[in-house]
């Protein structure tokens, strides 16, 4: 009988072995897909397609106010081939829009908000009015989803206010104190580390203050028009 034994697997080895798919699977930490490098040619096409469906028209409508055929219209939202400056032109003029917005599609920028603590913008609301005070974190510049963080703050002075009703959907985050939030028929109770996502076009909002200062973070998202 052999006496030769099996080498076990090295664990330098198996992280070897076993890196790449799960670097792969865990190179975000959110569902959301990656935003791949688009070339200059989707990135016009999908500027066209969106300013398109923002003027409700379709792909026949545009193709003719452009002079094109529809299966040009189709192969440019689709990038697949690179218009000339007189198509652009021709699309730009149909869209209503200037050429330089087309193109500026794929050299855009993207958001970025800093705020350093304590330098939120102050910002009136309807809490306003009850004693709720709020402070704005950070705003989007661009985009169709408008994005507001906010420090919300609740002093001895506030009172409840539960007529909170909005487009959209809000998630808070409890920072400090204890209240009881209610959205819709329902009232949850909050307290630091606590959180609730819902539906913003419920009537909600805080309907007891049990401890002050409350603070909560609140973050509305809601289409841009």
């Amino acid at each position: 009988m052999s006496t030769d034994k099996i080498k076990e697997p090295d664990v330098m080895d198996a992280v070897e072995i076993a890196g790449p798919s799960l670097g792969d699977d865990l190179a975000t930490g959110s569902s959301a897909p990656r935003e791949f490098d688009r070339t200059l040619e989707q990135a016009i096409g999908a500027q066209v397609r969106q300013l398109r469906k923002r003027l409700d028209l379709t792909a026949t409508d545009l193709a003719g106010a452009a002079d094109l055929s529809a299966g040009m219209l189709s192969k440019i939202e689709n990038g697949q081939i690179s218009p000339s400056l007189a198509t652009l032109q021709a699309l730009a003029g149909a869209l209503n829009t200037p050429l330089a917005a087309l193109l500026g599609a794929f050299d855009e920028k993207r958001d970025c908000s800093y705020v350093p603590a304590g330098s939120g913008v102050t910002i009136e609301r309807r809490g306003t009015k009850v004693g709720h005070q709020y402070q704005l974190l950070g705003h989007s510049l661009s985009g169709d989803i408008i994005v507001e963080p906010y420090l919300i703050t609740l002093t001895a002075e506030a009172v409840p206010y539960t007529a909170f009703q909005h487009v959209g959907t809000e998630f808070i985050y409890m920072l400090t104190g204890k209240v009881s939030y209610r959205h819709g028929d329902k009232t949850y109770l909050l307290q630091p580390g606590d959180s609730l996502f819902f539906d913003a076009g419920a009537f909600h909002g805080p309907e007891i203050l049990h401890e002050a200062p409350m603070t909560y973070l609140s973050i509305i998202v809601y289409p841009r028009h």
